[in-house]
């Protein structure tokens, strides 16, 4: 991971209000590094922030998806998603799917306000970091042992 971070934001409807303040609150830092967003929510950080986002599908549409592949292809460095913990979403599985795959692939993930600003003000948001990766060699040897 460079000293520039691929940030992925991501926002329920009921907190998109709440991800744009706190981009716009932290928008220098947030110049600092490539950004990515959902549907509707990239739109809407792309208006407030003056700044270009890449835009995927809307979540339930496969936006999720979309990041979740990214994430597994090393192309997002870090997931920023303010998710709704008060309300159930059509698409659970795909939300459930993209959390799996940032831990699968050790990724820092925000959930809330207060993670993304402890996130977004450490040292190493602005200097290369090597990502660890777990060894999943012995579950790919056991799945492929399976499915023979």
């Amino acid at each position: 991971m460079g000293g520039s971070k691929r940030i992925a934001l991501v926002a329920h409807d009921n907190k998109k209000a709440e991800l744009i303040e706190w981009a716009v609150y932290n928008k220098d830092a947030l110049a600092r590094h490539r950004l990515y967003g959902t549907g509707t929510t990239g739109k809407m950080l792309e208006q407030a922030l003056h700044q270009s986002i890449s835009k995927f599908l809307s979540g339930p549409l496969g936006g999720d998806q979309q990041i979740g592949s990214r994430i597994s292809e090393g192309k997002i460095d870090v997931l920023i998603f303010f998710w709704d913990p008060m309300e159930a979403q059509p698409h659970d599985p795909d939300i459930k799917a993209l959390l799996r795959l940032g831990v699968a692939w050790n990724i820092p993930i925000a959930m809330d306000r207060a993670t993304a600003d402890f996130l977004l003000t450490s040292p190493l948001m602005y200097q290369d970091y090597e990502i660890i990766l777990p060894d999943y060699s012995q579950y790919v040897k056991r799945v492929l042992k399976q499915n023979q």
